[in-house]
């Protein structure tokens, strides 16, 4: 299901059951809510990440690729980033952090101290991550994934101090991951397969406090860790027999990144508006 139609349904569902959630339950935290938030996501260190083969095509990546002599054909290594030259003496570029920002609305119930509640947010994070293989042409293969649009749908828990409340969060999380592939091998043709949507989880906390009957601000942390493993890039002729990905097997060899999940952490400021 496409995550803008769960978002808007999970607003309009908040918005039902908020009138009943307010009756049955006492405090300023009881209600429905929305608002935006804007901050920094950031990546986890990956230096280690390299790239994976399969040369027989059996959906195991559990092997090196060899040249016509017998010898590692990526002898030369990995990084984790995107290659700036055919050999790793020309360096890699940092993976890119960016701005992240979305949009949310939920409902709340207060409980003496304690708050219950969820809520569903859509925003949009500009973040980059590469790693890059370096074969003994010499010759540079990269792999980037880069995210946009992301959603997700939580739960909240938390204790309220008078108006300021602590708070936990955790929930289901989808992402638009765009994934692309570089390279200045010019002898064999790549082909990239996969899809762009991936699941996975969002968890984090935070601080929120009211500064008039209606409105609150907030600072949160959150870490998001989505499942990216299903794309690939199989390496093809036209090319000669000798070909070091084509040698195992003529319809060539496939490629995959170590690291099969696209994690980050965001430190944000949020503003709410309770109906």
């Amino acid at each position: 299901m496409n995550p803008k139609i769960i978002f808007a349904a999970a607003v309009t569902a908040a918005t039902i059951v908020s009138s009943p959630a307010a009756a049955q339950t006492g405090g300023e935290w009881s209600g429905v809510y929305a608002g935006g938030r804007i901050g920094y996501a950031f990546q986890p260190n990956d230096d280690d990440e390299t790239i994976l083969f399969d040369t027989d095509l059996n959906g195991q990546f559990d092997n090196n690729v060899t040249t016509a002599a017998g010898a590692n054909a990526f002898s030369p290594g990995f990084c984790g980033g995107a290659a700036q030259g055919a050999t790793p003496g020309a360096g890699c570029e940092d993976d890119e952090d960016g701005v992240d920002f979305a949009i949310h609305g939920g409902v709340d119930g207060q409980f003496g101290n304690f708050v219950l509640g969820g809520l569903v947010e859509y925003g949009r994070t500009d973040i980059r991550d590469s790693v890059s293989a370096f074969s003994t042409t010499p010759a540079f293969y990269t792999m980037t994934r880069r995210l946009r649009d992301n959603a997700s749908l939580r739960g909240r828990a938390g204790v309220a101090f008078g108006q300021t409340l602590a708070y936990a969060t955790g929930g289901v999380a989808w992402g638009r991951i765009r994934n692309s592939f570089a390279t200045n091998n010019a002898v064999n043709t790549f082909v990239q397969r996969g899809d762009d949507d991936a699941w996975g989880y969002r968890v984090g906390g935070g601080v929120e406090h009211m500064i008039a009957p209606r409105m609150s601000v907030g600072l949160q942390y959150l870490y998001t860790s989505l499942d990216d493993d299903e794309t690939r890039v199989r390496a093809q002729g036209p090319a000669p027999a000798t070909n070091p990905f084509i040698r195992t097997n003529a319809a060539g060899t496939d490629f995959a990144r170590s690291g099969d999940r696209f994690n980050w952490h965001s430190v944000n400021a949020a503003l709410s508006f309770r109906f």
